[in-house]
């Protein structure tokens, strides 16, 4: 049950309308919240902390969810191992199910791998063996996970845990054997799991799993690299696996794990085995940064606000819970955490100082953007059309309470986005947050977000997966489209082109530029299938490596292929040397580019071959669309020139937010993030550049791609692109 994840970093206040206790369980807050049902922290009357998983009442009322439920925990009982989160008590038939599991309270691997990067070698063994011992566990019990992944691995100071069981099943579950049904996670999925051979799937499809885990444990990166599902899964079918920077021993074992044959992988109790001959896992088994994570987690805990009592103390009083956590930070302190660790958990320099009186709480907008990196241009524009809407508003006479912006630099590096996104995230006086600028910056920042229930709303983040991976970012909200969708508009409108040419047996040319795989994969993977499936063309795709300086022989070759139009998918670099060979080779048919292009940058560097591009991009400019008129004065008088492309979104983006976060506080002092957040992906809002309403992922609904031709050294906005099939009216 993916949407009941336990989510220790952003424990939320209970709502009027939960509970305070359920079954034995006193309710201090809420850990997460989904489609099927709400995760508590709760403590028993012995001071023991849990995650208690209650299911909505309409869940309830369907026979085949109580069934599943039921199913969850009769396979979490079954297993029994150290390194599994075991289910520590459950009614699957009260009126309202519900199951408790011990509670954790370190990061999932994934957040710290987001956070701090990839974990050494040795941590990455020792995490693998433990992980290891508890799929044998699992498969002794005559079970398969089928979805170990790194969001379901949670980091302690004595060793990872394996946690949800929701889409376990036995082997021989009928369910293993449906056709044409993939579950579990892509990227993570065993060749036999990613072509739905159910019959196939068991064990080895689990220690296939593990492998991939634990590749991207050590490089950042999945096996079978990243992008849209279908490609992915088409490439752990037929692809071998990357397995480079990583040591030769670790990679001839990973690389066995990851055999296409189940046959030929090892056990999960051998690979436990030759992981590491003996496990020991001490207090130093994880990075100084990883363990101090840790810390910071049982910090928050340690700082819960105690609750009232809604019954008659018994004759014993239950133990006080920081005496329950404190023997992890002592262990961190043991490690090496050093006096910063103890600060964060509440003591001071000598150990016995108060620390500082809790400042006065405020009511913030965040802005994450890429301000001295590779996109500073835009990342600027999105600050400043950001703080023209919170100064907008701080001169209102009416307004109830003052808002401040709180910006940020990730400097287009992924590293970096994903340390100060999580520092905005677990700002307890941060309500929203516009962010980032890139594709990566963003995927990257988004786990700590999605943790904290903090809405993370970007203007020109166009990856697919931000809102339609798995499992989904419950965080993540998108005023543009993305690329695929974009990249679907441009096909219609090349459509446009050829039906009014009458170009009877039309030859698209599209470039793939590999120098960012996943954005030009989408975006010509989109176009070609478009062209083929809906309109029967020939296209000539051209997929060229990264890094490469000679386009004039890949030009002349799809020119002598007889393409009648020539699509760029990829960076500036690539773009310009393209629009370069064009010219010389006195190509005047449609040359068409993404939202990269849409950069003074591209007109400069490519001078006069830049001449009738098409550029296409998820943004408006200011200057000539007329109800941004009174922004674009206030932007002059504010920054003494005029507003480039993103200000305007940005700008809409945050008055979005200050409506929500007015909204939301209802004359209290603060509204909760999370409400923010669920306001906003129902929100409708009429902007200076545009009407926003979002769908069920976090997408806009009815996204239009503009387009803008160069003319005369300069970007000319002719049209949006057709949003639907022109052939079809």
């Amino acid at each position: 049950m993916s949407s009941f994840e336990q989510q220790p970093g952003s424990l939320q206040r209970l709502l009027p309308t939960d509970p305070s206790t359920i079954a034995g369980y006193r309710l201090l807050g809420r850990l997460g919240a989904g489609g099927m049902g709400v995760v508590y922290l709760g403590r028993t009357d012995t001071g023991e902390l849990a995650a208690v998983k209650v299911t909505h009442s309409d869940q309830a009322e369907d026979p085949d969810f109580r069934a599943r439920f039921r199913r969850e925990v009769e396979t979490a009982r079954q297993v029994s191992s150290p390194w599994a989160v075991p289910v520590t008590a459950a009614d699957p038939d009260a009126p309202e199910p519900w199951l408790a599991t011990a509670f954790v309270p370190g990061p999932s691997l994934a957040e710290a791998i987001a956070a701090h990067g990839p974990l050494p070698t040795r941590s990455a063994r020792l995490l693998g063996s433990a992980i290891a011992r508890a799929l044998a566990a699992v498969h002794t019990a005559g079970l398969v996970h089928r979805d170990v992944k790194p969001g379901n691995v949670l980091l302690a100071v004595d060793g990872p845990r394996l946690i949800d069981f929701g889409i376990a099943r036995t082997t021989g579950d009928t369910a293993l054997t449906a056709t044409d049904v993939v579950v579990g996670t892509p990227g993570f999925l065993a060749p036999e799991q990613a072509e739905a051979r159910g019959a196939e799937i068991g064990p080895p499809s689990d220690v296939f799993a593990l492998g991939c885990l634990l590749v991207y444990t050590v490089t950042g990166r999945l096996p079978f690299g990243a992008g849209a599902v279908d490609a992915l899964l088409y490439r752990t079918v037929h692809d071998d696996p990357d397995l480079s920077g990583i040591e030769d021993d670790l990679a001839t074992l990973l690389g066995a794990c990851l055999a296409k044959d189940p046959r030929q992988r090892p056990t999960a109790g051998q690979l436990a085995e030759r992981l590491v001959e003996d496990a020991p896992l001490g207090a130093d088994w994880l990075p100084a940064d990883v363990i101090r994570t840790i810390a910071e987690r049982s910090a928050r805990m340690l700082a819960l606000p105690d609750i009232e009592e809604t019954r008659a103390p018994t004759a014993q009083a239950a133990p006080d819970r920081r005496k329950l956590l404190l023997g992890a930070a002592a262990v961190v302190l043991a490690a090496g955490g050093g006096w910063g660790v103890w600060a964060a958990l509440g003591g001071g320099e000598d150990g016995n100082k108060a620390g500082p009186s809790p400042r006065k709480r405020q009511h913030v907008i965040g802005v994450q953007a890429d301000l001295t990196g590779p996109q500073q241009a835009m990342g600027i524009e999105q600050e400043r059309g950001a703080r023209l809407a919170v100064e907008a508003y701080n001169t209102r006479e009416d307004k109830p309470f003052p808002l401040q912006l709180e910006v940020v630099d990730d400097a287009g590096n992924t590293a970096e986005a994903a340390t100060v996104g999580r520092r905005l995230a677990e700002d307890r006086d941060v309500l929203a947050v516009l962010g980032s600028t890139g594709d990566y910056t963003t995927q990257a920042a988004l786990p700590a977000f999605n943790e904290a229930s903090t809405a993370l709303m970007t203007v020109s983040a166009g990856l697919n997966l931000l809102t339609r991976g798995t499992p989904p970012n419950p965080a993540i909200i998108r005023t543009c489209p993305s690329h695929p969708i974009a990249s679907s508009q441009l096909a219609y409108l090349l459509q446009s082109y050829f039906l009014q040419g009458k170009v009877t047996d039309p030859v698209p040319g599209l470039l793939q530029d590999r120098e960012d795989d996943s954005y030009a994969w989408q975006y010509i993977t989109m176009i070609n299938h478009t062209m083929r499936t809906l309109y029967g063309y020939r296209c000539h795709p051209r997929v060229v490596p990264a890094g490469i300086d000679a386009y004039e022989p890949i030009i002349k070759g799809m020119l002598a292929a007889g393409i009648d139009a020539f699509v760029h998918g990829g960076l500036l670099p690539s773009a310009v040397h393209c629009a370069r060979a064009l010219a010389d080779a006195g190509f005047e048919g449609p040359r068409v580019g993404g939202p990269y292009l849409l950069t003074p940058e591209f007109i400069r560097q490519a001078g006069k071959a830049a001449e009738g591009w098409v550029v296409a991009a998820p943004v408006l400019d200011p200057l000539v669309h007329s109800p941004a008129k009174r922004f674009t004065a206030a932007y002059r008088k504010r920054y003494g020139t005029a507003p480039r492309y993103y200000a305007g979104e940005s700008y809409d983006a945050v008055s979005m937010m200050i409506d929500e976060v007015v909204r939301a506080a209802r004359g209290s002092t603060r509204p909760e993030p999370s409400a923010v957040l669920t306001a906003l992906r129902k929100k409708t809002f009429d902007g200076v550049m545009g009407t926003y309403q979002f769908d069920a992922a976090g997408d806009l609904k009815n996204p239009r791609t503009q387009l803008y031709v160069v003319e005369g050294g300069r970007f000319n906005r002719v049209m949006a692109a057709p949003a639907k099939d022109p052939g079809k009216g």
